[in-house]
């Protein structure tokens, strides 16, 4: 299984070390003050600095000023930012550290949009201008292009009721989960962490064994 799983939304050392143990490949912090998973920039460099060097430590953004992403990607010890506001090419080319812009997906999105970006990852959410993520909903995943779905990250509504689907029919680069792994926005629930890795680790045996 070469699908990169990302758990975000991380307030706790003691979440992000659980997720690390049972072997994720990405934690992700929210530096969007309206969020209720905003963390601040102290307190994510410490759990930063708690973590193995080859674990991803990936900071969320919206629309924030471009001196502001980069002093708390140095501060935080980023080692890559997620931008789900409105940031333009021009904006992204301004970043001084690795790229992942977000894309709020309806069945009117166009996916040629994408051909406007490069130098960066690209995570399709469903698409909601209120909350910039973390919803728990998710979008028609079918609507992804074949050509892309290798190349993409997925949010929005990923559990385990629906990982070994997304796996299956759309195998994408990556997924990115949040509210299906918590008790509360920003704190984990311990027993869902474990019964998603539980079902990605049946996933790599069954391929394995395929």
């Amino acid at each position: 299984m070469n699908m990169k799983i990302k758990i975000c939304g991380i307030t706790q050392i003691e979440d992000a070390q659980l997720c690390v143990n049972l072997g994720v490949d990405a934690i992700g912090f929210i530096f969007y003050p309206k969020s209720k998973r905003y963390i601040n920039p102290e307190k994510a460099m410490e759990i930063s600095l708690s973590l193995p060097p080859f674990v991803h430590k990936i900071g969320v953004f919206v629309n924030e000023e471009i001196n502001e992403v980069t002093r708390i990607a140095n501060l935080a010890k980023l080692t890559a930012v997620q931008l789900h506001g409105s940031e333009s090419q021009s904006y992204i080319s301004q970043i001084n550290c690795n790229v992942i812009k977000s894309f709020g997906i309806d069945e009117n999105f166009d996916f040629s949009t994408l051909n406007d970006f490069n130098n960066c990852g690209i995570i399709l959410d469903v698409k909601d201008t209120l909350n910039f993520g973390g919803t728990g909903k998710s979008f028609n995943w079918e609507l992804i292009p074949n050509n892309l779905r290798k190349d993409v990250i997925i949010a929005g509504g990923v559990s385990s009721k629906n990982i070994t689907e997304i796996y299956n029919k759309i195998n994408p680069y990556g997924v990115d989960i949040s509210s299906s792994v918590e008790i509360e926005p920003g704190i984990k629930d311990k027993d869902k962490i474990i019964e998603l890795f539980s079902i990605i680790n049946q996933i790599k045996k069954n391929k394995y064994e395929n």
